[in-house]
């Protein structure tokens, strides 16, 4: 197995909404805000190529919007999706597996295209399955007023129109044998962090479960998430999951750290080291 990092650029959310309940005088020691409050998030994916699949997890924001939705977001950096895919050598054409943690714009809007930049909307890997499962494509279509911006119709509904979306039953085996997959409720419904081994080291998928390393004490939740209370319990089995095993945090939307550790302390699951993939 190898693994690529696929940077897809930066954007910026409020720091209150990402630390909910946590003051800022907290927050900011690890994710700083600009004058207007807002902080630096990645969109980090990762790329997995095994045998004869290379599985593409989560794909960023895209480019479907218009501006003003663009607006709120501040997307910069010189990273794209495609650009990217391109510098591990690879083409949208090779993935064989596209793998969705959840179905929000900023996970999944970039698997769908304009085509020819215009008019019709088609699938960004041709040739892909696009993975999510029954219940969160349920709770994604039919969006509740607390996330329905988040889900966007032109994101999702091609995916099915195409004929290449495919759904991973949680109690069946998984599809993708390279992947255990931790089902997480918190956040949004059955969100899926994928964990595969690498190097005989445990690597997790973090998505939205650990935006980054700045929300590993246990109250440091997003005030995005639908189930706070229960996303402090997911966190806290996981992340006492990983600092048994010394598994590798791969962090999709922490700025800095492409990954990290973490260990027990008096004070609780702390971070251990921080580090890059291609340091494994």
């Amino acid at each position: 197995m190898k693994l690529h990092v696929i940077d897809t650029g930066f954007f910026k959310l409020d720091g209150g909404a990402m630390f909910g309940v946590v003051p800022k005088s907290l927050w900011q020691r690890t994710n700083p805000a600009d004058e207007n409050n807002l902080c630096t998030w990645a969109m980090r994916c990762l790329l997995v190529e095994d045998g004869d699949r290379l599985i593409l997890i989560d794909n960023g924001i895209g480019d479907k919007q218009d501006a003003r939705f663009f607006s709120h977001y501040y997307l910069h950096g010189d990273a794209t999706l495609l650009g990217s895919l391109k510098a591990a050598g690879f083409s949208p054409e090779d993935v064989t597996d596209m793998f969705l943690t959840h179905l929000h714009f900023d996970h999944c809007g970039g698997g769908v295209k304009y085509k020819n930049g215009d008019g019709d909307l088609e699938l960004v890997f041709p040739n892909a399955t696009y993975w999510s499962n029954g219940d969160h494509w349920e709770w994604a279509t039919k969006p509740n007023a607390r996330e329905k911006a988040s889900f966007l119709k032109e994101n999702i509904l091609p995916m099915q129109e195409s004929g290449q979306l495919k759904f991973i039953n949680p109690t069946a085996a998984s599809p993708i044998p390279q992947f255990e997959i931790f089902y997480a409720d918190g956040h949004t419904d059955k969100m899926m962090v994928p964990v595969m081994t690498y190097k005989g080291r445990k690597i997790a998928y973090m998505a939205d479960l650990l935006p980054s390393v700045g929300h590993i004490p246990l109250p440091y939740v997003m005030g995005y998430d639908t189930r706070p209370l229960l996303t402090l319990d997911e966190k806290a089995h996981f992340l006492n999951r990983a600092a048994d095993e010394d598994m590798v945090l791969f962090l999709e939307h922490d700025a800095v750290n492409q990954c990290c550790t973490v260990q027990h302390t008096e004070k609780g699951v702390r971070l251990k080291e921080t580090f890059s993939l291609s340091d494994l």
